[in-house]
């Protein structure tokens, strides 16, 4: 058998700031514990949060951690829930003094062992970003370190590259993992897969044989207590610039050639590359009704909570083929989907019917579906629609996928870039972006519950395949 991957790690100091945050609890905290209970962390290691509010003793801050795990992981495990609290504390520190932060790592690192590395990981905001680089710099914090940039990576293209800027002030781009965790999903990861290890559907991935992509991640969610934050961001800049385009980014790329992360990555910036500037013309924004009624938002907002627009790959794969993209709050229903929309056959032999669709449901258990046109049973032959389904978790009941931040910082404990956004790919996608940031259309209400606004609806030629 062979050892567990922790045990080929170095040791490590995991620096969390945020740590007591709604991220930390929900997601970050219970990625380590999953880590732990897998065996994938390293031997030895410490956890250290911070934050610029303390709360309180350490005995305090790890029972704060141990309620979040309780409330988030099913059949927790007592034992390997009390070591890994046994390795948590919890430091202050803001972008002005780090000094006593700095001291709680180098004690933690004297106890670790030789060649230990950090692993900082920044959940802040976009405006707080450079300050907490530039502390982390003054306080040798970036010495053997790498930085996990949550997203947004900036506001705009202007702010993207003042921000970017400022890391490149202190660390190396090989230090950087700019994190999103859709690319961590085990179902977006299974694209590859699909597409590249089966002949059935590579030969026909391009625009001879496909009439649209839509890519389409609707939640049912409202605020849920981040109306300050959509009151910052919005939409587009929180799940367009971000999620949805990296998902289009792994449907369009060209073969890597190889599974590396500098493979993939200039694959997908080459994507990125040929990805047409957003048409503001192109683009639906939406407000539920009832946004500005949330905690922490305006009476007059005109923050979009939904978004939908057409996007263009100008290269010779996907040249005209266009790609829907919607996502918005207080939706009809949540869901992770892809469909690519097939051209009907040119044959006559049936008259005119609808062109197949391969469905990808990118959720924790990759789901795969093939709509495809049969013979009706009976005497005539008449046409009858039938679905072909693939489902991972009934096909591999033994496997375990892995949710996708604890993938993606197992990732980082390891120094493996594939699934994390380079610097170029980011700000190509703000180049993409900006022309509807300069410019962009007043959101149309819609009712909760509903699809979105009627001219969202009206993007997609024969219509959305949800909704």
């Amino acid at each position: 058998m062979s050892a567990p991957i922790g045990d080929d790690l170095s040791p490590h100091v995991l620096l969390v700031f945020g740590a007591t945050g709604d991220l930390a609890a929900r997601k970050l905290f219970p990625g380590l514990y999953r880590l732990a209970a897998a065996g994938r962390l390293p031997s030895d290691y410490a956890v250290i949060g911070s934050g610029r509010h303390s709360p309180g003793t350490d005995a305090e801050f790890r029972q704060q951690v141990a309620e979040g795990l309780r409330d988030t992981v099913d059949d927790l495990d007592e034992s390997v829930a009390e070591d890994l609290l046994g390795r948590v504390s919890f430091q202050t520190s803001d972008a002005d003094d780090g000094a006593d932060l700095a001291a709680a790592v180098r004690e933690a690192e004297d106890g670790l062992g030789d060649d230990v590395r950090r692993l900082v990981y920044l959940s802040v905001p976009p405006t707080a970003m450079a300050g907490m680089v530039a502390m982390l710099g003054r306080e040798g914090l970036t010495e053997r370190a790498r930085l996990v940039i949550e997203k947004p990576f900036g506001l705009d293209l202007e702010s993207f590259v003042e921000l970017d800027d400022a890391l490149h002030e202190e660390v190396d781009e090989d230090q950087v993992f700019r994190i999103d965790h859709f690319l961590g999903k085990e179902a977006v990861q299974n694209v590859f897969a699909l597409r590249f290890a089966n002949a059935l559907f590579e030969p026909a991935w391009n625009r001879r044989s496909i009439a649209q992509v839509q890519i389409d991640v609707p939640e049912t969610l409202r605020m849920e207590g981040r109306g300050s934050f959509y009151e910052s961001t919005g939409c587009l800049r929180d799940m367009v610039s971000t999620h949805l385009f990296q998902i289009l980014g792994t449907i369009a790329l060209e073969d890597p050639g190889e599974w590396s992360a500098d493979a993939v990555r200039q694959a997908r910036h080459d994507a990125f590359t040929a990805l047409r500037p957003l048409d503001p013309s192109d683009v639906v924004l939406g407000q539920y009704d009832g946004y500005r009624d949330e905690d922490d938002v305006d009476d007059d907002s005109d923050v979009e909570t939904f978004v939908a627009l057409t996007a263009y790959v100008d290269n010779d794969r996907w040249q005209d083929v266009p790609f829907h993209l919607r996502t918005g709050k207080a939706m009809a229903e949540t869901r992770r989907t892809v469909t690519l929309r097939f051209r009907a056959p040119e044959s006559a032999v049936f008259g005119d019917p609808d062109g197949d669709e391969l469905v990808l449901e990118l959720t924790d258990d990759a789901l795969i579906s093939v709509d495809l046109a049969g013979k009706k049973p009976g005497p005539d032959m008449e046409l009858a629609s039938a679905t072909m389904q693939l489902d991972f978790g009934d096909e591999l009941p033994d496997d375990e996928p892995l949710e996708a931040y604890e993938r993606l910082i197992l990732d980082v404990l390891r120094g493996d870039h594939t699934l994390f956004a380079r610097s170029d790919e980011t700000r190509r996608l703000w180049e993409v972006c900006q022309p509807v940031l300069d410019a962009m259309p007043d959101p149309q209400p819609y009712e909760p519950g509903s699809w979105g606004p009627q001219a969202a609806l009206d993007l997609a030629a024969g219509g959305w395949r949800l909704g």
